[in-house]
């Protein structure tokens, strides 16, 4: 599908869209706990619907409340139904349910789509057999086949390639009931997303010690012995992120629903529009933020890659060059976003350069980006990206393979539109 979005004024309030992030870490917690678990404001992007079907086919029902819309889900455990489980294109699927999936003894085919089957699995091949999984996979790709069951133990991990990874020992190792052991973790990168998963395992009745996020130790606890749950969706950063770099850029808008004081990592999107010199007001569960002069910003995004391309629609309005930090965490998202961002924005007229981990984006002279057609390399965060630059550009920017936003955050879009914004598809 192509989407034209036009030069646009925006105005108005809008509802953060559900944190996948909080969603999908959600469904796996209610997966492993014994007994019925209510989601309240459960997510619907294409992740999600993955993490739901992933859990359905490891042993979990499911049904919607068709007063409140609440996700009930009802488990026993791991116990799979199917010799086969799919995460389409969710990086932290495939990273979390597979460790999840090794708690069963029964053996199964874990595979993805999309981008997914060129993203690397090592990890498991080095990490898996250490805990009693045997496994196989296509040299260090998907599919991987796997047989438990998963056995806590002592180990040690690099975190540098990503924090998912950590995510689905640690909840596995909760589920498996895990007593007087650790997990040493080298280089971890993204310590906020971490933040989140212990949140969430505390929530469901899981404790686990962080020691300065090297050494995460385990000790036995009455997890179990908690059935009924109930756990709200917190509103989504990620694709929030980009509704408030259209305010920064396009007007006057108020975006609610978010928690401030949330552990997810892209909350770190304030600071950067602070620095640019928008018009910004923090309140509780609301963010109200407008258009002021911008100016260029120096901002790490080493745990907080998927800032990245919001960052970039927010530097092509700035004055001067941004540097932005932690292009190596880019390599192996949806797209090789750094090369992707630098070629799809070149066609917009903004020049970016690529330094070892380093990103230089120069805004654009005149403060208008040019109109034209780009890609979304099937990455639904260069897809908003783009159609962010393009409310403030000099003609309509026409995206290419646009419902790539269904990944995420499906109603992208339609949230523009609600906004003023005109959006032809």
């Amino acid at each position: 599908m192509n989407v034209v979005v036009h030069p646009s004024g925006i105005k108005g309030n809008i509802r953060a869209a559900a944190g996948k992030s909080s969603m999908q870490r959600a469904c796996a917690a209610a997966l492993l706990k014994s007994g019925t678990t209510r989601i309240i404001n459960p997510g619907m992007s294409n992740d999600d619907l993955a993490a739901i079907d992933v859990i359905q086919k490891l042993g979990a029902t499911i049904q919607y409340d068709a007063v409140t819309g609440d996700l009930l889900i009802t488990s026993n455990g791991v116990r799979p139904i199917s010799n086969e489980m799919n995460c389409g294109e969710s990086g932290l699927g495939i990273r979390m349910f597979s460790p999840l999936a090794a708690l069963s003894q029964v053996p199964l085919k874990i595979n993805g789509t999309g981008s997914l089957l060129t993203r690397p699995m090592h990890f498991f091949d080095e990490v898996f057999p250490k805990l009693g999984v045997a496994i196989q996979s296509n040299e260090g790709k998907l599919p991987l086949q796997i047989q438990g069951p998963l056995k806590p133990a002592d180990i040690e991990i690099d975190g540098s390639l990503s924090s998912q990874f950590l995510t689905g020992l640690l909840m596995a190792y909760g589920a498996a009931e895990a007593d007087g052991v650790a997990i040493k973790v080298n280089d971890l990168k993204s310590k906020p997303y971490i933040d989140l998963t212990l949140q969430v395992m505390k929530h469901f009745g899981w404790e686990v010690q962080n020691e300065n996020y090297a050494i995460f130790r385990f000790t036995k606890n009455t997890a179990a012995l908690i059935n009924d749950i109930t756990y709200e969706v917190e509103g989504d950063w990620s694709g929030a992120a980009f509704l408030l770099v259209a305010g920064a850029i396009a007007g006057n808008i108020t975006v609610e629903g978010l928690d401030v004081c949330s552990t997810q990592a892209d909350k770190a999107i304030l600071q950067a529009l602070s620095d640019s010199g928008c018009a910004l007001s923090i309140q509780d569960k609301k963010i109200e933020i407008g258009p002021l002069p911008l100016k260029a910003f120096h901002f790490n995004a080493t745990d907080c890659p998927d800032l990245f391309p919001p960052l970039v629609a927010l530097a092509s309005y700035c004055e001067g060059t941004t540097v932005i930090e932690g292009v190596n965490r880019l390599a192996h998202k949806e797209s090789n976003r750094g090369l992707t961002l630098q070629e799809e924005f070149g066609k917009l007229g903004v020049e970016i350069q690529l330094q070892d981990d380093l990103m230089m984006v120069k805004g654009v002279a005149g403060g208008a980006v040019k109109g034209g057609k780009v890609h979304s390399r099937h990455d639904h965060r260069i897809a908003m990206a783009c159609a962010v630059a393009a409310l403030k550009a000099s003609n309509a920017v026409e995206i290419e393979d646009a419902d790539a936003i269904n990944k995420s955050y499906p109603n992208f879009y339609e949230h523009l539109e609600i906004l003023g914004a005109t959006v032809k598809k």
